[in-house]
């Protein structure tokens, strides 16, 4: 089962939704540890798309 990287909520289990677009086909979520995650629904799954650091987490360095 697919996790956030930061703090390993799994990601079926979103805590907030945020908002819905395209009649639910696009919805925007919350981790518990307050990283925002876009999902697209793919049949059945809202699979994640895209994840924001949480707040207070520095970018990576090279």
């Amino acid at each position: 089962m697919p996790c956030c990287p930061y703090c390993g909520w799994p990601d079926d289990d979103p805590v907030v939704t945020v908002s819905r677009h395209g009649g639910g086909a696009t919805v925007w979520t919350r981790c518990v540890c307050g990283s925002l995650q876009m999902r697209e629904r793919r049949g059945d799954v809202l699979a994640v798309c895209a994840r924001s650091r949480p707040g207070g987490r520095p970018a990576a360095t090279l």
